[in-house]
């Protein structure tokens, strides 16, 4: 058997382990979905995810998964406003849209929010991007929600705001990529850290020290659907049946079975998002 095929025999065993998963981060309200998305979910329930979040990104998004997570029983959502492509602070009128959002029973998170600097290099527009992000987990507070953060290339800033702002707020650091010793930083601020599909890539940089430096009791599993799909599926859409590919490889790296990962992961998905 070639190398490659047997990687994928590997994948297909984890994706029938019997275990149970969550996949906390997810798109899957957009047009990539529109085709097979029952047929994706009901892979999904196949390789034991028994839940998983959507994340809105602006008001029609979060819209959209508001809806979807109405409709389909495994699915909840999450609302909030991406700080990518944001170019005001949302308005008293527009948090309080995505407040009434968060009435709907399985309306559980804000989220996505943060900061990205990779994409924005004009500093007039990063600001908008740390007043929105302020602004946010001040809702978020206010409506007693845990939140998702996206930090891209801004490290620094979400730090620096988390610390000053998220106090008494619930959150994960969404598909993290910054240094173990700022992953910890957050975590003694009450953060989780969220894990993705590069963590199975070949180029994974810091990503493996994360998965092995940080209490397991502080880590999450997420796809970020239809992005970042983890190997041996990598260059096609993702969808949330990978996430025990991403699972085994955290475990693999921590020197941990898969069934006591796994359980682990459940459990802080328990704790945060009450699901």
């Amino acid at each position: 058997m070639s190398e490659s095929k047997a990687v994928k025999e590997r994948a297909l065993e984890l994706l029938r382990s019997g275990l149970d998963f969550v996949d906390t981060h997810c798109h899957i309200d957009g047009e990539e979905y529109e085709d097979d998305r029952a047929a994706m979910l009901e892979r999904a329930r196949a390789a034991g995810i028994s839940a998983l979040i959507t994340m809105g990104t602006d008001l029609e998004t979060s819209r959209r998964a508001a809806s979807l997570a109405a409709h389909e029983t495994m699915v909840y959502a999450a609302a909030g406003y991406h700080p990518e492509g944001i170019d005001h602070v949302p308005a008293d009128d527009e948090l309080q849209a995505i407040a009434a959002l968060t009435k709907e029973e399985k309306v559980i998170a804000i989220g996505e929010i943060g900061l990205d600097y990779y994409w924005e290099k004009d500093e007039a527009v990063r600001r908008i991007q740390r007043e929105a992000f302020i602004r946010q987990l001040r809702l978020a507070r206010e409506l007693d929600l845990p939140v998702c953060i996206h930090d891209r290339e801004a490290h620094g800033n979400t730090f620096e705001l988390w610390k000053r702002e998220g106090k008494g707020v619930r959150g994960v650091l969404h598909c993290y990529s910054g240094s173990v010793e700022l992953a910890r930083e957050f975590v003694k601020l009450g953060c989780y850290i969220g894990i993705d599909g590069p963590l199975t890539y070949k180029n994974a940089a810091k990503l493996p020290e994360v998965a092995a430096g940080i209490d397991g009791s502080r880590l999450l599993l997420e796809t970020d659907s239809p992005y970042l799909t983890p190997v041996p599926y990598r260059g096609k859409r993702n969808e949330p049946t990978y996430v025990p590919l991403i699972a085994a490889k955290c475990a693999e790296i921590r020197g941990e079975s898969l069934e006591v990962f796994a359980a682990r992961a459940r459990a802080n998905t328990r704790e945060l998002y009450g699901i």
